[in-house]
């Protein structure tokens, strides 16, 4: 059943998936309709616009189901690794043993969005001392506390000496509570100094040997305590596979938003672009299908592309798009406002970079890990979101600020006047994106509708010149 590409809400996504299985659609065992996700909780999903094709429908199932899939991992024998906080690199160990399966406690931020705050979490987290002065991966506490939204790891890491002062207060918090957790720590990545020993990581960043070093000696002791729990040493040949996996994940993630930002219409939204920007982080577990899954949505976005459908106007507004949204439903709202996501670093943008391949698979991963934009200065990420505004030809820049986040006391400012110094006619709006945003609606939409008005203007101007 080929349908033209559009957004639909939750109930006319299970009548388009009942006449999808009766034509023949065949699904993933954690296939199925979306609405049954609603049903069990996730009460969020019925406010929400989703993309119309089959393959964002198992996208969507593929991140929803993912307490079930790591429940199933349990039962198999697998051991469960929870990395925390530095979103890219520890995956790429854990997934060099078999007998592992990794996955990121950090994801529980967004449980109060999903269950428009049914779940209770943040009101654990209240009582734990961590209150809605820090960041909202304080959820992550109240998830431990409860155990009901993800097994609890058989090993805990988490990343320390760079990017959220939060979260480090947050896991401390958890370790208090019996919770052991396995420390290294990133170092504030810095400008090499006047001879010394420097090394081009892979966004582009540059950083002194000796950081690295000091990186790939942490991720030396992850080694050996991912072998021990395996039951075995972490092998070269395990992390170069893990990192092949990793690289083909990538890249097609990498490709999706290229596809994304150069065709008009725009083929596919920004809600299940954000899902994509996710994946590669740690595959949603599951690395085999977080391929499939990709494999799909690159074939259907091609289709679309080719066939000059998408499920915007055509004169959508482009905008760039910094930091992830605490409630989902924004990425929604902006396109109905009048703009569309041409690109984004949603901090998880380092995780579409191609690990390195040629060097000892322990120095790729510590490349991976110093390179996240999130590890250096405010001003280092500026310049390269200024690098990728240009790239995509955004018309515009909305900075979504994390509420409490300790990162984002000052970040926005100084992205905001790097753009405006390098691209001084481009319209930049900050927003504040609670869990549940509903009461900030009208706030959103006169900030991002201004910004869109503007960005026209700029557009009509430009081809009158011409």
């Amino acid at each position: 059943m080929m349908a033209l590409p559009e957004k639909i809400d939750l109930e006319t996504w299970d009548a388009r998936h009942a006449g999808l299985r009766r034509a023949g659609l065949t699904e993933p065992w954690y296939g199925g309709p979306l609405g049954r996700h609603a049903a069990d909780g996730d009460e969020r999903l019925r406010a929400l616009r989703f993309d119309n094709a089959p393959a964002s429908l198992r996208l969507w199932n593929l991140v929803l189901t993912e307490e079930d899939r790591l429940q199933e991992h349990r039962d198999q024998g697998k051991r469960l690794v929870g990395a925390m906080k530095d979103l890219g690199a520890v995956p790429l160990l854990a997934f060099a043993a078999p007998e592992l399966v990794c996955f990121y406690p950090d994801g529980a931020w967004w449980t109060p969005c999903i269950m428009e705050c049914t779940d209770g979490l943040l009101n654990v987290a209240d009582r734990l001392g961590i209150d809605d002065t820090f960041c909202p991966v304080r959820a992550m506490l109240g998830a431990f506390e409860t155990q009901r939204h993800f097994p609890i790891p058989d090993l805990l890491t988490c990343s320390t000496g760079t990017a959220c002062d939060d979260f480090t207060a947050i896991a401390r918090a958890l370790e208090r509570l019996g919770h052991p957790i396995l420390w290294w720590e990133i170092p504030h990545r810095r400008t090499p100094g006047p001879g010394e020993e420097s090394v081009t990581l892979p966004t582009g960043f540059t950083a002194p040997r000796a950081q690295l070093t000091f990186v790939k000696a942490g991720l030396e002791r992850l080694c050996a305590a991912f072998g021990e729990l395996a039951g075995h040493p972490i092998t070269t040949g395990g992390l170069h596979r893990s990192i092949l996996t990793a690289n083909r994940v990538r890249a097609l993630a990498e490709e999706l938003w290229r596809l994304v930002a150069c065709a008009t219409p725009c083929p596919l939204p920004a809600l299940e672009m954000l899902l994509v920007d996710v994946l590669p982080v740690h595959f949603c577990s599951d690395p085999a299908e977080t391929q499939a899954t990709l494999q799909e949505l690159v074939a259907e976005v091609r289709r679309r592309v080719a066939a000059g459908a998408g499920v915007l106007a055509p004169d959508a507004v482009g905008v760039y798009w910094v930091n992830p949204v605490a409630d989902l439903r924004v990425m929604n709202l902006v396109e109905e406002y009048g703009a569309r996501i041409v690109g984004a670093d949603f901090m998880f943008a380092h995780a579409r970079a191609e690990v390195p391949v040629d060097i000892e698979p322990l120095e790729a991963v510590a490349q991976i890990a110093l390179g996240d934009p999130m590890a250096g200065t405010a001003q280092d990420r500026a310049r390269r979101i200024g690098r990728e505004i240009a790239r995509c030809r955004a018309e515009g820049l909305v900075v979504s600020r994390i509420p409490g986040a300790s990162h984002c006391a000052s970040e926005g400012g100084v992205i905001r006047d790097e753009i405006a110094r390098r691209f001084p006619h481009l319209p930049v709006t900050e927003i504040e994106v609670p869990p549940v945003a509903d009461a900030c609606f009208p706030t959103l939409r006169t900030r991002i509708e201004a910004m869109v008005e503007i960005a026209r203007e700029r557009r009509n101007h430009a081809l009158r010149r011409h």
